[in-house]
């Protein structure tokens, strides 16, 4: 398995991922059209921002994307694995290549806002819920998480 900067040309199969991805969770085919502007991944998107996808020889398994908020703070926009792989590493693989990718840096912070199905997840590599906001679906609440990556860090 290997990790590599994604390519322009990945983003139908990145896009594919995340609408599957979302899906596992017991979303409906509709609520999932809702939801298309937000969980296409663009060729501009590809372009603008941190983009990684982890390969097993052709196949793409899943991705993550970044970008960075201020000079200390970075967003985890992304992280999104094939719904017939998730619980089985490949997430925590994809989040500690990430992980290292931020630490060799200057950041101070990550933050993301969490699919709620996928909290825990976060929560056991290290990020906290800070916040939460109510989403299109009534009832329905996105966590939001952080890291501090330096401990002078408020």
């Amino acid at each position: 398995m290997t990790i590599e900067k994604a390519n322009i040309t990945d983003h139908e199969i990145l896009t594919e991922i995340t609408k599957k991805s979302k899906a596992y969770w017991g979303y409906s085919a509709e609520q999932i059209l809702q939801w298309d502007k937000n969980l296409t991944i663009t060729q501009e998107y590809i372009k603008d921002n941190y983009v990684f996808k982890l390969l097993s020889e052709d196949l793409t398994i899943g991705y993550y994307s970044y970008f960075i908020e201020e000079k200390q703070n970075v967003i985890l926009d992304n992280l999104f694995v094939r719904p017939e792989y998730i619980g089985k590493g490949f997430g925590k693989y994809l989040m500690d290549d990430f992980l290292n990718r931020i630490r060799e840096s200057k950041f101070e912070k990550i933050t993301l806002d969490s699919e709620p199905n996928a909290e825990a997840f976060y929560s056991k590599v290290g990020f906290v819920k800070v916040g939460e906001f109510e989403t299109s679906i009534k009832n329905r609440f996105m966590p939001i998480m952080e890291m501090k990556l330096k401990e002078n860090t408020k």
